[in-house]
């Protein structure tokens, strides 16, 4: 063990960090990847990064502990700040089934493991492919690996009590609300405006069910809509993913308290 990790208490310290990273991040987390898989996979990452940070080795003491609880902090942080941007995309999808009546329906998310919004899920799952085709997750990657540059082994205190800390993540998930409802008001507009053509032919035609009528129309003008948007929804999308990427560099920066 000496010869392949000369100093074990720094790489420790590393694998603890990637392998919380993994934890939160998306698609790294998915339950349908096996634990043991993650855990390698986050092993081998901790060994080639261990040869490029440049850290004395440490005692194992109570500081020590208090290092591996610095490093869990950090690793959650960072992927649960970009879950939590990416998810926009599924609060877009709920505005959606909302207004087009699929939120009576709903699917597990694999992730998560908790019910989401059927249109919801379709947009995310183009989000992710997205991001694999645009090697977004290379980029999450070389973030865990460069926030040793902002957030060094060697720093015992992060910089929780800042006020710019604060204030960026609430305009980070104000911007991913923005970006969510750009991505929602076209359809749910549009859909308002069948409600009222309804509403107007149900005044017209009493005889005529509306009830029975409306459900299956704006569901059909809801995947028109779908259909057509897509290229906007997708255009939304890659300027969340650069919102995603830029935020964890600035979300490194204010923790390292630079």
């Amino acid at each position: 063990m000496e010869e392949i990790v000369p100093k074990f208490s720094v790489f420790l310290l590393i694998f603890v960090r990637v392998a919380a990273f993994f934890v939160t991040m998306p698609i790294f987390s998915y339950r349908t990847i096996p634990t043991m898989h993650r855990i390698g996979i986050s092993a081998i990452l901790a060994w080639i990064m261990y040869y490029t940070v440049q850290s004395p080795g440490y005692e194992i003491d109570m500081s020590y502990f208090l290092l591996i609880l610095k490093e869990c902090i950090v690793g959650l942080a960072i992927g649960f700040f970009a879950y939590m941007l990416l998810s926009a995309v599924q609060m877009a999808g709920g505005l959606i089934d909302f207004q087009m009546g699929y939120s009576m329906a709903s699917v597990i998310d694999p992730q998560t493991g908790v019910q989401t919004p059927l249109t919801g899920q379709y947009l995310y799952t183009f989000a992710l492919l997205f991001l694999l085709s645009t090697n977004g997750h290379h980029l999450l990657l070389d973030g865990i690996y460069y926030s040793y540059q902002f957030i060094p082994l060697s720093s015992t205190l992060l910089a929780f009590g800042d006020e710019g800390l604060l204030t960026f993540i609430i305009e980070s998930f104000s911007m991913a609300f923005m970006i969510a409802f750009q991505m929602a008001i076209p359809i749910v507009g549009s859909l308002f405006l069948v409600d009222i053509a309804l509403g107007i032919v149900a005044r017209t035609v009493p005889q005529m069910n509306i009830f029975v009528i409306g459900f299956p129309v704006k569901i059909l003008v809801g995947l028109i809509l779908l259909i057509v948007m897509m290229s906007g929804i997708l255009s939304l999308v890659n300027l969340l993913l650069d919102t995603t990427l830029d935020g964890l560099r600035t979300l490194m920066q204010l923790l390292g308290g630079s």
